[in-house]
């Protein structure tokens, strides 16, 4: 049998085990993907990554990402959470300042330039506005009136994520959906904080019941997804999102878009489990 080496990162967290952890298996070229999948139900996290050699000119390494259900072309967390444990095992970017990341949807680049890993938001694979059959089926998933939503727009970068705007965070925060009703679209909500109440701008939550995350504590694709839509408009270029708070983390997003039009997603990434594993 092979054995892989294995870390466990917490991404995102304001704080010592305060995000969301991804469980990244390197050196994973014998694994099949039975063996992934297997090992995905079993961490019972969001995600897990499978580390492999690149097959993409440009790309430092190549990574599958599992979910509990199934597999993603892109997820933001295990993004920078795989960058970081790559990186820690002795990994050497062709570049300087960035890694290349090569998934489902193709290269991701991750910026290590600065004091915090951050990748960027990969192109929208489905935006605009969302249709009224489609936001019934929202409104009643999240047990909300019509009046209750401020907006809503598809921001799918491949999780499949749809975009809610409630009126503040404590309407974000006080939401009991029901995931019989969600169909199997992902559904991401946000709502401002007032200015001086939090160290952060937004309150974000996750809901993914399709693939066995029922509420996801810190997520990057639907926060590179909010950037896209909402930055340098209805937000300021640069924000601070909270998520996870509902599930007793203390997630913080870093979002900013740049003058280009690119909106990066960082935040803390830390190794909190190192090991071997046997598929």
């Amino acid at each position: 049998m092979t054995t892989s080496p294995f870390r466990q990162v917490d991404v995102f967290g304001a704080g010592p085990l305060a995000g969301n952890p991804v469980a990244v298996v390197h050196d994973a070229g014998a694994w099949s993907e039975e063996q992934m999948a297997a090992f995905a139900r079993w961490t019972n996290l969001s995600e897990t990554t499978f580390l492999l050699p690149p097959t993409a000119a440009g790309a430092d390494y190549r990574v599958r990402i599992w979910t509990p259900g199934g597999e993603l072309p892109f997820a933001g967390h295990p993004t920078l959470g795989t960058a970081h444990a790559w990186l820690e095992a002795g990994g050497r970017p062709a570049r300087e300042d960035a890694v290349v990341q090569e998934c489902g949807v193709g290269l991701v680049e991750v910026d290590r330039s600065g004091g915090r890993l951050a990748f960027a938001g990969p192109p929208l694979m489905r935006s605009g506005p969302v249709a009224a059959a489609d936001l019934d089926r929202i409104v009643r998933a999240l047990r909300l009136a019509h009046s209750d939503v401020v907006d809503a727009a598809w921001v799918d970068n491949g999780p499949g994520w749809v975009g809610v705007r409630l009126a503040d965070a404590g309407a974000v925060l006080s939401l009991e959906p029901d995931f019989s009703a969600f169909g199997g679209t992902p559904i991401g909500v946000i709502g401002p904080y007032a200015a001086g109440v939090e160290d952060a701008d937004v309150e974000v939550r996750a809901f993914v019941p399709g693939i066995g995350v029922p509420e996801d504590p810190v997520t990057g694709s639907l926060n590179a997804g909010f950037g896209q839509w909402l930055a340098g408009t209805v937000l300021p270029a640069r924000y601070v999102a909270s998520q996870g708070t509902v599930l007793g983390r203390r997630g913080r997003v870093h979002v900013r878009r740049t003058d280009d039009g690119a909106v990066w997603v960082g935040g803390a990434t830390r190794t909190t489990v190192v090991g071997e594993v046997t598929p």
